[in-house]
């Protein structure tokens, strides 16, 4: 490995294990009340994270022509996944959504892998439009149109958290490949308008806003999660109330292993315990941002950036909801939350940004 590739992966090591240990400390007590098994989550995301470190490995050895080569058919697959997971019978429905293919006892999420076939797609799109990108209908609508029919098909499930994720990334490709900024003013006022659409056809989504504006509104019901989470973070101090201490994951804090485990790390770990997460995710994107400055051909270094700024759009937007800055989105903390689908799609970008690292020559 070179030194860029230590730094990612060890703090993704890092990441995982605490991962382990909190998602114990957060669900043991829902664990025995729900499964008689005070293991069970933890248990479960073990053998994700193995089989995900495997893939890891796997994926790190595939060259990066591999991906450019077999975009479309990436992109492509991904598309049938998300269309099939809305077809009664075969997608099943979690938490109000339809975004879920269940597999015995768990659960694989289409709509977190089409991020990464339409980080794929969009570098390659990009590498090979360059210069077409100052024409607005020839360069940039034709990505965009993909990239909203990927968003529909995500809202119809409906998971408007992974869709902000997905639509923020590739805006965030564009803004690098060199897309002309007044193109971005008019964006932004057509995603405002889309937003207050998007909100007036599902009420429960102004529900969400007026709870983020005052969570005490209703404290127990569109407020209760946020009221929750902040209850968790406040008394942890410098250094916590200790590990397995939590008093927040006693069935006050709902599933605290998955959105909210940061709340619990916080709780237990305190600001030091909060800093430890956030350098770990510094040093990713920091050596991330390195390894796609330094490449050579324009699809390696749109498919790098994309895939680290996916995943830290993943965590700014996470940790905002923890904190209460932002409303309820159902994101999970990448490599931390308890969750198969999340994870193994967080270790195949890393893979990917690993290989990319090994090799400058052109695809």
């Amino acid at each position: 490995m070179k030194k860029y590739d230590k730094f990612i992966f060890i703090s993704v090591l890092l990441l995982m294990i605490l991962s382990l240990f909190m998602i114990y400390s957060a669900s043991f007590v829902w664990a025995e009340y729900k499964f008689n098994n005070k293991f069970h989550y933890v248990i479960t995301q073990g053998m994700f994270a193995l089989i995900g470190l495997i893939v890891l490995l796997i994926v790190s050895k595939i060259d990066k022509s591999f991906y450019y080569k077999k975009a479309n058919i990436i992109l492509f697959g991904c598309l049938i996944l998300l269309v099939l997971v809305l077809i009664p019978g075969l997608g099943v429905i979690r938490n109000g959504s339809r975004s879920w293919f269940g597999i015995g006892p768990f659960g694989i999420q289409p709509s977190e892998f089409s991020k990464i076939g339409l980080i794929i797609f969009t570098s390659k799109y990009l590498a090979n439009s360059n210069k077409f990108l100052k024409d607005y209908k020839k360069g940039v609508f034709p990505i965009l149109i993909i990239l909203f029919f990927v968003f529909g098909l995500i809202m119809l499930e409906p998971d408007f958290g992974t869709g902000m994720i997905i639509v923020l990334t590739i805006i965030a490709m564009l803004f690098v490949a060199g897309v002309n900024m007044k193109f971005f003013i008019g964006l932004g006022g057509i995603g405002i308008i889309g937003i207050v659409v998007l909100i007036l056809i599902a009420p429960y989504r102004m529900d969400r806003i007026t709870s983020f504006i005052n969570p005490w509104s209703d404290p127990l019901g569109t407020g209760f999660q946020i009221i929750q989470s902040l209850y968790a973070i406040g008394p942890g101090g410098l250094f916590g109330v200790g590990y397995l201490n939590s008093r927040q994951k006693n069935f006050y804090l709902p599933e605290p292993q998955t959105d909210f485990i940061f709340s619990i790390i916080t709780e237990e770990f305190g600001i030091v315990g909060a800093l430890l997460v956030l350098s770990l995710f510094s040093i990713i994107l920091i050596y991330g941002l390195k390894i796609a400055l330094k490449q050579e051909d324009l699809f390696s270094k749109y498919l790098a950036f994309g895939l680290i700024f996916q995943l830290i759009v993943q965590v700014i937007m996470n940790l905002s909801v923890v904190i209460g800055l932002i409303p309820v989105t159902g994101v999970t903390l990448p490599f931390l939350s308890y969750g198969g689908s999340s994870l193994l799609t967080s270790l195949v970008g890393i893979g990917i940004i690993l290989n990319i690292s090994k090799n400058n020559s052109k695809v």
